[in-house]
This record gives C-alpha cells, structure tokens and sequence, in this order.
C-alpha cells in the first residue's frame, strides 16, 4: 500500500470520526433543547430586586451591582450549584487554572440556574442597564451559562478580552455565588479586576452581586486564590444578535476546548 493510499485511508477515518461525533452532538442539543423548553414552561421565572441602574451607569461598559436577587431565590440557586461537584479542571500556562460546569451540565443538573438564565425579568433588567435588547446566546456555546470555579491554590484567570463570536454585541453576566477566604471582610483575596481608563480596579464581587461588562471592550482577570479559599461564580451571556460567521463558529469551538474540553469541537 503506497503512502498515497494510507493518506487517503487516514482522511476517511477522519472524517467519518467527525460526522459520527457530528451527529452524535446535534441529537444530544436536540435533548438538550427539549430539556430547555421544559424548564422554561415548568419552572419559576426568577426575577431581580430592582435597582436604580440603566444605561448611564454602563458608560464604561462595567457595573457591578449587589444585592440583586432576592435572598430566597440566591439561597436555592446557591444550594443548586454547590451541589454540582462534577466540574472539570482546565490550566493554561501562565494564563488561566480553574473549574468549569459546561451548558449542557448546567441543564441536566442545575434547571433552577437555567431557568434564571431564561428569566424574561433578568433579560428585561439586562436590557435596560446595556440600553438595548439583549438574547441568550446559543444552546450549543458552552459559555452560554456556566459555572465558574476557583478552589485550589493558584486558581486564576489572566488579563483578556472575553472575544466575540457573534455579529451583535456580547455581553457577560457574573453572579457571584460563594466568595470565601480569609480577607478582614471574609471574602477571598481572589479578585475581579478591569482595566480602566488606563488604571487597574478591583471590581466588588461579594455573594448576591451580578457583575455586567462587554468583554470584547473591556480587559480584566481574576488573581490567584490562596489555600482554603473558595470562589464560584456563574457565568451567562448574552448578546444582540446570535448569528455568526463560518469563521466566528470555529473560532468560538477552539476557545471552548481550553474551558469545556475536546467535545467542543463537535458542537
């Protein structure tokens, strides 16, 4: 058998590896979705402790806002998470070590935390605040919604741009769910800092606060966390308009292999 022959052999493997990984994929998002449209019809539609915040307080395309949810409703969403222990760990050198809990976990384990995220009372509030409408991202971006994890020493995230993968505008919701340490105020010395207007700041990220910015606009990391500290934050996004190029697609499925592992690649 020539080379020729073996390469080409090779390349049919491949690709029949792929369409089977392919199609394997697109029935899970079909569950997926189903499993989207239930929680959405059957659960809650959790809504925000109104505060007095709109578009002038986004001018700098960052505010963090405390004591959003109601005390009932961050104790259950608190309780869900915690209890999703099955995270994945992910390092990049010099870059970003931490935990992930992916989209597709979050709706088979967390339909509390998908149903907030669906919320039309959390999107309205986003909207206002952003000064236009906003959608959810697609049910097949694993950081659509997310958990984020920092529990082991070192866990950190480097200074960067969130990039953007669709043709609209993009935007991050943070809310901060556990934030423990051994900081005067009992928080973590893990920290959420922004570059802006040239200076470093520490963006306030104390439980029961949300944290709205346009990552593509705005840089930030998260320093490292010390020994028997903890801090989990979920993560959803959001965007005005959730079409994309061929190439923001791909690019979109090579960023999420360094946070979800390979199978982001079939999405």
């Amino acid at each position: 058998m020539g080379l020729e022959t073996i390469a080409l052999s090779l390349l049919v493997l491949a690709m029949a590896t792929y369409a089977t990984l392919r199609v394997g994929r697109f029935k899970l998002y079909e569950a997926l979705a189903e499993r989207a449209r239930y929680i959405r019809e059957t659960h809650p539609n959790p809504e925000v402790t109104r505060r007095a915040v709109g578009p002038s307080n986004f001018e700098r395309r960052l505010v963090s806002v405390p004591d959003v949810l109601p005390p009932a409703t961050f104790a259950t969403l608190r309780a869900e998470i915690e209890a999703l222990v099955e995270h994945e760990r992910s390092y990049l050198p010099s870059h970003k070590q931490g935990g992930t809990v992916a989209y597709e976990t979050m709706l088979s384990k967390a339909p509390n935390v998908v149903a907030l995220y669906y919320s039309k009372d959390v999107q309205d509030w986003v909207s206002h605040l952003v000064g236009m409408p906003i959608v959810p991202t697609p049910l097949h971006d694993q950081s659509s919604l997310s958990v984020l994890f920092y529990d082991k020493p070192g866990d950190h995230i480097g200074w960067h741009y969130d990039h953007n993968f669709y043709r609209g505008r993009h935007f991050t919701v943070l809310l901060a769910v556990v934030n423990e340490g051994h900081e005067t105020d009992g928080l973590s010395g893990a920290q959420l800092m922004a570059r802006m207007g040239g200076e470093d700041e520490v963006v306030p990220t104390p439980p029961n606060t949300i944290v709205v910015f346009e990552g593509a606009r705005v840089i930030h990391k998260v320093s490292p966390i010390a020994e028997g500290e903890r801090r989990v934050m979920l993560s959803m996004t959001y965007c005005t308009d959730p079409r994309s190029t061929l190439f923001q697609g791909i690019a979109r499925r090579i960023k999420d292999t360094a946070f979800f592992g390979i199978r982001a690649l079939w999405t």
